[in-house]
């Protein structure tokens, strides 16, 4: 046999070996990916189950996810088994404190309907305004827990905005009445996806306060059509809230100094950003003291 004609077996040897190792390698490249992909699908639909392999028999990426998603499973595991503690534990809290706090209330009520010195129906009415603070506070905190851990579930669903809004300026208008304020609603015919409970409380905490710390002047409630948002705007001719504050006010228990000796536990705003927020929606807030604030409460339209 020639030299070329055995220079060309050779490259034809060569050309097939490395056909059959680049099919092999992408075979064996499929079998990878197609494992991944089961993995994945498993621990999306929540069937993924821990298993022993073969480390000569995995490629390393392989076992890293498997490691991954183990890890992952068991995380979903302590979380779930946690998340079910809260609840257990929010129903034992909300179960035992609600007939002792209804009971103060009940009998310092009562009490001060006796025939008492001035100075004892002080104690009472105190004692029962005490009660009342304290049964708002369980009361918040509990709907807080569950809207944060789950157990309560926003749903959504696209509702005409006017008669919510309508339902609390109903609510808002004795207090407002009560400090000589004006209440005003502007609102058309404007729908956006919202949850009718739970945003009413979100707005019912914003203008509350909008009420609670305006002394004189007006609460205009106005609502803006935007392409992908529907604003609900609430103004105030109040205090106002310092520059360095205005980032602080959406915390869990912030109190303002300036605020300090008014009726509150600095939950409302947050639990009305956090509520806002599981919607797809935000809020914006301009002030400036002495000259009032707007909060502007975004609620998506789609």
């Amino acid at each position: 046999m020639k030299s070329d004609d055995i220079l060309l077996v050779v490259l034809i040897v060569i050309a097939v070996s490395a056909i059959a190792y680049s099919i092999h390698c992408h075979c064996r490249m499929n079998r990878q990916i197609k494992k991944l992909d089961e993995m994945l699908d498993k621990a999306i639909d929540g069937s993924f189950i821990e298993s022993c392999f073969d480390e000569s028999q995995l490629s390393y990426i392989e076992n890293k996810m498997w490691k991954y998603l183990s890890s992952s499973e068991i995380s979903a595991r302590k979380t779930a088994e946690e998340k079910a503690k809260i609840k257990t534990l929010i129903a034992d809290i909300s179960h035992q404190t609600k007939t002792p706090v209804s009971n103060i209330l009940l009998y310092s009520e009562l009490l001060s309907e006796c025939d008492l010195s001035d100075t004892e129906k002080d104690y009472a009415n105190r004692i029962f305004s005490q009660s009342e603070k304290l049964s708002f506070l369980i009361r918040s905190l509990v709907k807080l827990s569950r809207l944060e851990t789950g157990i309560i579930a926003l749903s959504p669903k696209k509702t005409a905005i006017a008669p919510m809004l309508r339902d609390i300026v109903i609510q808002a208008q004795a207090k407002a009445d009560e400090k000589g304020l004006s209440l005003t609603l502007e609102c058309g015919d404007e729908k956006a996806v919202f949850d009718e409970k739970w945003t009413n409380e979100a707005i019912w905490n914003i203008v509350d306060n909008a009420i609670k710390y305006t002394d004189k002047g007006d609460v205009k409630i106005t609502v803006k059509e935007y392409e992908m948002f529907v604003c609900i705007e609430i103004s105030d001719t109040g205090r106002g809230i310092p520059e360095s504050e205005q980032a602080q006010i959406f915390s869990r228990f912030y109190r303002s100094e300036s605020t300090s000796s008014e009726e509150g536990v600095g939950i409302g705003l947050y639990l009305a950003r956090q509520i806002v927020s599981a919607e797809n929606g935000y809020i914006k807030v301009v002030s400036e003291v002495g000259k009032g604030s707007t909060f502007s409460v975004f609620l998506s339209k789609l």
